[in-house]
């Protein structure tokens, strides 16, 4: 009998992280199961659909979603930052409601390689702590967020994954002489702005074409626009709404990414390209972590400037080779867990 999954996400929002955590889930489930039956909970049901040749239900249209859930045979949650409460409580509610909907339906139920928290209020912290201690089976995607659930009272056996994207392949293209540049706005973000911009100056001036990557749509490349005018050498802006795969490719034709989004890093590291992370979020300093990197350029801090982040992005750029080929060695490991994760989700659902 086939089997029928559902996944909920932060799916349908046209943010291209979380649509490549989909696309490399349904590439990876497809792989290990061809005929698997899949439902996506989104935003874009047209796009949804279309994209990735799936089944979708609005992820606001709760008795569909009960339908749904009521006739699979569980449900995949994540991946992504989803309980988290930085962007207030809802987040937290919303996915808590989906998983305890299929709980309470029978259905088992396996967490996706989440990033979790920050948790800073008392019902957040509640409603994680009874959900997931309610689930069938739970991986997180970073080593700081097994502690932060431990700490919570979740005493569900935790593991420590991969991100989903980490399960794509590098693309085959020819590196040009250019930085990619991947930001978005941020509580006092505005003071790195002018940093940053004298940096992406200084690299113009050494040769290296300067082009922005947005990595969330028209959000995002309307803040590069805010960076490029503060510059006074030429940059180019991609378009906001490319796709996956081109989004991927020009940071694989890269020479280095400096980087905010924690997907244009992964893209970075998928493709063996040297980076450079603007942390604003600890899921920004894990992912540095992994690949033994001292990340201290916070965007908000003070302990930096222009002139330090060229020096940085220019000793990075002069070892590229070496750390080119250090990052392949430890992507390799990860893009092999990544489809270690997807198994383990299809076995917790076929108990």
């Amino acid at each position: 009998m086939m089997m029928h999954v559902v996944l909920s996400g932060y799916f349908g929002f046209h943010n291209t992280g979380d649509e490549a955590i989909l696309s490399s889930m349904i590439k990876q489930l497809r792989t290990l199961q061809p005929d698997i039956r899949i439902t996506v909970l989104s935003d874009d049901l047209i796009h949804t659909t279309t994209t990735y040749g799936v089944e979708t239900v609005s992820r606001w249209n709760f008795l569909d979603i009960r339908r749904v859930l009521q006739a699979s045979d569980g449900l995949i949650s994540g991946g992504g930052s989803l309980l988290q409460d930085a962007t207030g409580p809802k987040s937290i509610v919303y996915y808590t409601t989906i998983i305890n909907m299929a709980k309470w339906l029978g259905k088992p139920v396996f967490i996706y390689a989440q990033g979790m928290g920050p948790f800073n209020q008392l019902v957040g912290k509640r409603l994680t702590r009874y959900t997931l201690n309610r689930v069938d089976g739970l991986t997180v995607r970073d080593q700081d967020s097994k502690p932060r659930l431990e700490s919570l009272g979740v005493q569900q056996e935790c593991f420590v994954v991969p991100d989903a994207v980490f399960g794509y392949e590098a693309p085959s293209v020819q590196k040009k002489h250019q930085i990619a540049v991947s930001v978005r706005s941020w509580d006092g973000s505005e003071s790195y702005i002018p940093k940053l911009a004298f940096a992406c100056d200084q690299l113009a001036q050494q040769g290296f074409s300067i082009l922005f990557v947005p990595m969330h749509g028209q959000e995002d490349e309307r803040f590069a626009k805010l960076v490029e005018l503060q510059m006074t050498e030429p940059a180019v802006v991609a378009p906001g709404d490319d796709s996956i795969e081109e989004k991927l490719e020009r940071i694989a034709e890269s020479e280095l990414l400096i980087g905010m989004r924690l997907h244009a890093l992964i893209f970075a590291a998928v493709s063996h390209t040297p980076f450079l992370p603007l942390s604003y979020d600890p899921k920004i300093d894990s992912f540095a972590g992994m690949y033994e990197l001292d990340n201290g350029w916070h965007v908000t801090a003070e302990n930096w400037d222009g002139h330090l982040l060229f020096k940085e992005a220019k000793r990075l750029l002069d070892q590229r080779r070496r750390i080119g080929k250090k990052i392949a060695a430890t992507t390799a490991r990860l893009h092999d867990e990544a489809l270690s994760t997807t198994k383990q989700a299809l076995q917790v659902l076929q108990k």
